[in-house]
């Protein structure tokens, strides 16, 4: 079971689908408009690619409320850190005015379980053992650099981290809204 896209906090974007949030603006980087940015994609060269146009929304301490769209024009790395320039911002100014904004991009109009599972896509199924009983519904799934992780809330409220491997989670139906689990003992 591949699960290599995990791009979260899936919003509908003004007149069309779905969207899912691939990065945050951090801190200018230079005088010449260039930022930091935190990631929430696992592709981000291809998904922030000179070129592609994001669909911006203001966080709440970003001062600039303007620009609802921004044009990637240039990616690079300093370190382990990602750093992007756009088309419509020219100076250290009109980049620290976008600080705390969230980027997104329109989400693919069907998942490929080849590929893996968005977190919007799980979101909200219910979670089964192998008799069919009901363990609780997903609440998000957390991605990590060793393994992800789905948090599922059981009928008393109480949140369960559910490690996202073939081993636990052997079946994901799209159709029933269900993910067949075999927990470990003791994890429920």
């Amino acid at each position: 079971m591949a699960h290599t896209e995990y791009d979260a906090d899936p919003q509908p974007a003004p007149g069309t689908g779905e969207r899912l949030r691939v990065a945050r603006i951090g801190k200018p980087h230079g005088i010449r408009g260039e930022v930091t940015v935190q990631l929430f994609t696992d592709d981000p060269t291809q998904r922030l690619a000179p070129g592609v146009a994001l669909i911006r929304e203001p966080g709440k301490e970003t001062a600039d409320r303007g620009t609802a769209s921004l044009t990637v024009t240039a990616q690079r790395w300093n370190k382990q850190i990602c750093l992007l320039r756009f088309e419509e911002i020219n100076d250290r100014d009109a980049a620290e005015a976008l600080r705390g904004s969230f980027l997104y991009i329109e989400a693919p109009a069907e998942p490929d379980e080849d590929e893996g599972w968005y977190s919007h896509d799980l979101e909200g199924m219910t979670c089964i053992d192998a008799s069919g009983t009901a363990l609780g519904e997903v609440a998000e799934l957390i991605t990590g650099p060793a393994q992800d992780l789905l948090v599922v809330t059981t009928a008393d409220g109480e949140e369960v981290m559910v490690p996202f491997v073939e081993e636990i989670v052997p079946e994901i139906d799209v159709e029933a809204r269900t993910i067949r689990l075999n927990p470990p003992t003791g994890l429920f």
